[in-house]
C-alpha cells in the first residue's frame, strides 16, 4: 500500500461510515475492483479510530450531557429529562448488535472475503434506503423515542453487521419508518454508531497485541487517520444538513449502482 492509496481508503472510510453506503462493503469492493491489497488489521483499525474520532469530536457537547444524564438516571433511579431518556435508549439500541456479533463473528468476518455478497447485500440497502424513504412520517423528536423504537433500530444495526448493509442506512431508515424526523434519526444513528464503532476498536486492538502489531507504517496510518477522521467529521456535518430536506433516494440509487457494477465485473473476471 502507498500514501495515495491509504489516504483515498482514509476518506473513503469516513465517508462511507456515515453516510448510508456501507463503509463495510465498500472497503471490501473497492480493493478487489481496483485490484490494490486489501487492508491489513493494523490500517484497518487505524481507520475505524479515525471515524471515532470524528464522532467524538462531532458530538462531544451531546456525549457529556447524556453521560451526566444516564449517571443521574442511575443516582436517581428514575427518568428525569430528555437525555435521559435518550441515553438508556441508546444503551438499548447498542444491545441487539453486541450479542449478534459476538455469537456470529465467524459467520460475518467469512462475508467479508466473497465480493458476491457484498454486492448483494448493497443491493439490499438501496431497497431499505427507498423503502423507509416511502414509509416516513416525519412527526417525531428524538425525545420521543421508546424502548421498543429503540430495539428495532438496534436491530436494524445488528443487521449490519453484514458487509454491504449500511450501518447508518439500516438505522436512519428504521428512525424514519419509526416517524421520526430526518436530522433526527440522522443523530440518533450517529449516536448510536459510538458504542460499535468503539468496541470493533478495541476488539481490533487486542487482536493486534495478541498477534503482534506489524504490517503498517506509520506514515501510512497517520494518513488514513486523518483522512477517515477529517472525511467522517464533514461527512456527519453534510449529512445532518442534507437531511433536513433532501431525500435517501439518491443513496439508494448509488447502491445499486455499485452493486450491479460490481456484479457485472465479477462475472465478467469469471468467465
Amino acid at each position: 500500500m502507498n500514501i495515495l492509496q491509504a489516504l483515498l481508503l482514509g476518506i473513503l472510510q469516513g465517508v462511507t461510515e456515515f453516510a448510508p453506503v456501507s463503509s463495510s462493503g465498500h472497503l471490501v469492493l473497492v480493493p478487489w475492483l481496483l485490484r490494490w491489497p486489501q487492508p491489513d488489521l493494523v490500517f484497518d483499525t487505524t481507520l475505524h479510530l479515525g471515524t471515532l474520532a470524528a464522532v467524538l469530536v462531532f458530538f462531544a457537547r451531546d456525549i457529556v450531557a447524556l453521560l451526566r444524564a444516564w449517571w443521574e438516571s442511575v443516582r436517581e433511579r428514575r427518568l428525569t429529562t430528555p437525555e435521559s431518556r435518550i441515553a438508556w435508549a441508546l444503551i438499548i439500541g447498542t444491545i441487539p448488535a453486541g450479542v449478534l456479533g459476538f455469537l456470529l463473528e465467524g459467520f460475518f468476518a467469512s462475508l467479508f472475503e466473497v465480493p458476491f455478497w457484498v454486492s448483494i447485500f448493497l443491493l439490499i440497502t438501496g431497497v431499505i434506503l427507498a423503502a423507509s424513504e416511502r414509509l416516513s412520517a416525519q412527526q417525531r423528536s428524538l425525545e420521543t423515542v421508546t424502548r421498543a423504537d429503540a430495539l428495532a433500530i438496534g436491530l436494524a444495526q445488528a443487521a449490519a453487521i453484514a458487509p454491504g448493509i449500511s450501518r447508518s442506512g439500516a438505522t436512519i431508515g428504521a428512525g424514519l419508518a419509526l416517524g421520526l424526523a430526518r436530522r433526527q434519526a440522522a443523530r440518533f444513528s450517529f449516536l448510536l454508531s459510538l458504542p460499535i464503532i468503539l468496541a470493533a476498536g478495541a476488539f481490533k486492538l487486542l487482536a493486534l497485541v495478541q498477534e503482534g502489531i506489524g504490517g503498517g507504517t506509520a506514515p501510512l496510518l497517520l494518513v488514513g487517520f486523518v483522512a477517515a477522521a477529517v472525511s467522517g467529521y464533514l461527512c456527519i456535518r453534510f449529512l445532518l444538513s442534507f437531511l433536513q430536506r433532501g431525500r435517501l433516494y439518491v443513496f439508494a440509487l448509488y447502491c445499486w449502482t455499485l452493486g450491479i457494477l460490481s456484479l457485472l465485473i465479477l462475472a465478467f473476471r469469471a468467465g
